[in-house]
This record gives C-alpha cells, structure tokens and sequence, in this order.
C-alpha cells in the first residue's frame, strides 16, 4: 500500500473512531501533499508527487513542529507544545522506521569513504548522497551533524 492509500485509510479511521487530534494531522498532510501535487503538476509531472517526495514532506512538517515545540515551551504554553508533539506521533506513523544515531553515523562514515570526503568542504557531496539514499529513513538534520562532526568540523 502506497502513501497516499495510508493517507485515505488513517482519514477513515479517524473519522469513524471521531479521533479530532489525528484526523487534523493527517488533513493536514493531505492538504500539504495536494499543493505539492499541483506544483509537479506545473512541471509536467500529471501523477503529483511519489512516495519518496512525500516522506520529504512528512520530515519537514515533523521538524517544522519540533521547533514550533522548543517555541511553545520557550514562551510557557505546555498545552499547545503537548498538541504539537501529538502530531509528531501521528505524522512518523507514515515514516517507515527511522535509523538510529549509530545506524546514521555508521552510514555517514560509509558515505564519507565513498565519496573520497576528506574536509568540510566536501559535507555537500556527502550529504547530497545521503539525501538521495536515505531519505525517510533517518532524520537528516543528524546526519548533518553527524558528517559534519566526522569530517571536523
């Protein structure tokens, strides 16, 4: 089953079951996904984004409510942080499982090795191969770090 057949089941479920928190996240994928959809469209893309493009999508709605939670604490509102890290949940149930920190630092010392990286200056390289192999499966703002970190800088 593809994304966005998960999409249209969760939506089912979540109407029937009346679960407002988790039919709100995942309208909001949809909507996301939609206005992605129409922009391939004007690319000449007429099936709208695949599977991959939509795991980018999902990452970047999750790391746009993790800073939206470090706000939310900053400025004393817990309620709407707790809302936010809901949604975190509900939108990496359509993630497949993520790589752990060691899995990512193993895997950016093998990208680095492939690659030939030798400096910072070379972590573009590294995590244009990482980006194109891993995405949806680990959490790229680590493997950023993580090369970086490897690569000394």
């Amino acid at each position: 089953m593809g994304l966005r057949e998960k999409f249209t089941e969760t939506l089912k479920e979540a109407m029937k079951a009346k679960d407002t928190l988790r039919l709100e996240a995942v309208r909001m994928a949809i909507a996301e996904m939609k206005k992605r959809d129409i922009e391939a469209r004007a690319t000449g893309n007429a099936d709208g984004i695949g599977d991959a493009e939509i795991q980018s999508m999902l990452q970047k709605m999750i790391a746009s409510r993790r800073d939206s939670i470090a706000l939310y604490e900053k400025g004393g509102r817990p309620e709407l942080a707790a809302k936010e890290a809901a949604e975190i949940a509900v939108l990496e149930g359509f993630l497949p499982q993520q790589m752990s920190a060691a899995e990512t630092e193993e895997a950016a010392k093998a990208e680095i090795a492939a690659a030939g990286a030798t400096t910072i200056r070379d972590m573009g390289k590294v995590m244009a191969a990482m980006k194109s192999k891993y995405t949806g499966k680990m959490d790229l703002g680590a493997a950023s770090a993580a090369v970086k970190k490897l690569l000394g800088g």
